[in-house]
């Protein structure tokens, strides 16, 4: 009998050795397969906000400190939870239009992309995402340039379809939300004319006669896939910069109508209210000579931003109202840009 227990004692022993030898197998091999510091990922309230600060003469000031800030929402002094200075890393997402429009430059596109990644700081993660028809990750979030590099490069002419420009906007923005408290960008090639919203911005104006009427007849705010992109990014504080593609400018066409010319009107309205929405900015690509210039002042723009983050003070209700955010710095000669605001949904 004493025997029998014996040897049940050692079978289990050997069990549970295996057991614990398994989970630590797989530990070891979840950080090897990441290759990259875990991220923080954290659900919470406060408000983060990217500032650039910048003189009289718009040149970029990037000595200050947490002190230099005060904060105002709807009036209202705020307190100051967090505080990075401008060269604390981003979570960036770099998105591309690869629909039918942006066959012709393609190598201009890859080239461009790809002078912009070698302008980021070395401790930015990086996340390639394309749309046309569908939406896709080429490359998760990653510091390795190599990586980065590769998923740009497989951008080919096998890649068209339509413009699911606010499905990528919104894939990206959920994306980027598992990067938790991490500063966030979102860069944005595109001409901005989706396929879904265009449909139904040309039923709109359908019966207008004018160019005139027909852009009259729009409203770019009233589009909900415009109201969803604004708030996912109001929730994060994430930075769009759109860079719009001379696709998008209805001049370009040949005899265009009066609904081509209101369709691609508002598809600009919106891209500029996406910029202005969340502190970023648009950047019209007049000359596709021009792309890789953008990108890089893109990328030197963000190098000058400080992240503020704050607790609304008092009770924040989901009540859909507008609240309007202030920046002041200490320095009476120089001026802040951030967002204006958010709604609280």
């Amino acid at each position: 009998m004493g025997i029998i227990r014996k040897s049940l004692s050692v079978k289990v022993l050997r069990a549970a050795s295996a057991v614990i030898l398994c989970l630590c197998a797989a530990a070891v091999g979840a950080r090897a397969q990441g290759d990259e510091d875990p991220v923080e990922r954290v659900e919470t309230n406060l408000v983060q906000l990217n500032v650039g600060v910048a003189d009289r003469r718009g040149r970029a000031v990037t000595d200050l400190t947490r002190g230099d800030f005060t904060v105002y929402e709807d009036g209202v002094r705020q307190q100051i939870m967090s505080f990075e200075p401008v060269s604390s890393p981003f979570s960036l997402v770099v998105l591309l239009d690869l629909s039918g429009s942006t066959l012709s430059f393609r190598t201009t596109l890859v080239q461009s992309a790809l002078r912009f990644i070698d302008a980021l700081a070395p401790d930015d993660r990086v996340a390639v995402i394309s749309f046309n028809d569908k939406v896709k990750t080429r490359q998760s979030f990653t510091t390795d340039r190599k990586k980065i590099a590769e998923a740009i490069n497989s951008v080919s002419s096998s890649d068209r379809g339509g413009t699911n420009f606010y499905r990528g906007l919104r894939y990206a923005l959920t994306e980027i939300a598992k990067e938790g408290t991490r500063r966030k960008a979102i860069v944005v090639l595109t001409d901005g004319v989706d396929t879904e919203q265009r449909k139904n911005d040309t039923m709109v104006a359908l019966k207008a006669t004018t160019d005139a009427a027909a852009v009259a007849s729009i409203d770019p705010a009233a589009s909900e896939q415009l109201r969803a992109v604004l708030d996912m990014a109001d929730r994060q504080g994430v930075t769009v910069y759109p860079l719009a593609l001379p696709s998008g400018d209805a001049k370009r066409l040949l005899a265009p109508t009066p609904q081509q010319v209101a369709v691609y009107a508002a598809a600009r309205a919106r891209m500029q209210s996406i910029a202005d929405r969340t502190g970023g900015r648009l950047h019209e690509i007049r000359r596709l000579e021009e792309l890789g210039r953008l990108y890089a002042e893109v990328a030197a723009d963000m190098r000058t931003l400080y992240t503020i983050a704050y607790q609304p003070a008092g009770e924040r209700r989901r009540d859909g109202t507008w609240r309007a955010i202030q920046i002041q710095v200490s320095r009476a000669d120089l001026i802040a840009r951030t967002r204006p605001g958010y709604f609280a949904r």
